[in-house]
């Protein structure tokens, strides 16, 4: 199975090509949390691992949290590429690719997964991780500043883009991911991982002109 990731949530966008759950070739940019190369980075992948587009099986996309403009423009692309072509699409989220992450570097015992919600506020994950498993403690959830600020002064493992132990979720690990994962799904129902109330306010009926 060849897998084309997209991991657009965070201010280092990367996309990377694996097969079989083994990394072919990943493409990163840095500089700010607008996506300005995708396409780019999607020809650097596919030309560094000598893979064609039609060989493209499954697109997986970090759906975040993070930032809702680079985890909308990887949905928009995955749906595109799925209308122009039969591939599977899997959505898997941003902190769990963090955690992953952690993993690998063996940060072992309690780790926080911490993503910037703006507005002062956090998301925040926590996880049990040892070298066999990764096991959900707290389910992500957005927090205060101030509770960020309470973990660190406690000594607590930290990981996430803007904490001291600086990880950016990679589109390497979720190639990685995703070679395990069957939980495909329709392109229309791919949305990113947005854990606030959202209001919408319904416009005035337009005036009649007579």
């Amino acid at each position: 199975m060849t897998i084309l990731a997209f991991e657009f949530s965070s201010a280092r966008r990367s996309v990377a090509l694996a097969r079989d759950g083994i990394v072919l070739a990943e493409a990163a940019e840095t500089g700010g949390y607008r996506v300005t190369n995708a396409f780019g980075l999607t020809g650097k992948v596919l030309a560094e691992a000598k893979v064609f587009r039609e060989e493209v099986g499954v697109i997986a996309v970090g759906i975040g949290p993070g930032s809702y403009t680079g985890i909308r423009a990887a949905i928009a692309i995955a749906q595109g590429w799925q209308l122009a072509r039969d591939v599977k699409l899997l959505g898997i989220s941003s902190a769990e690719v963090l955690a992953a992450q952690a993993q690998a570097e063996k940060l072992f015992g309690r780790v926080n997964v911490i993503i910037d919600a703006q507005r002062g506020e956090f998301y925040l994950s926590a996880l049990e991780i040892s070298a066999d498993e990764r096991q959900e403690i707290s389910p992500l959830k957005i927090v205060s500043a101030a509770e960020v600020e309470a973990l660190k002064s406690a000594g607590e493992i930290c990981v996430g883009p803007e904490m001291e132990r600086n990880l950016f979720p990679s589109a390497a690990m979720l190639a990685q991911l995703a070679a395990s994962r069957t939980d495909f799904i329709a392109g229309e129902k791919l949305e990113p991982i947005y854990l606030r109330e959202t209001t919408f306010v319904k416009a005035a009926p337009l005036a009649r002109i007579y």
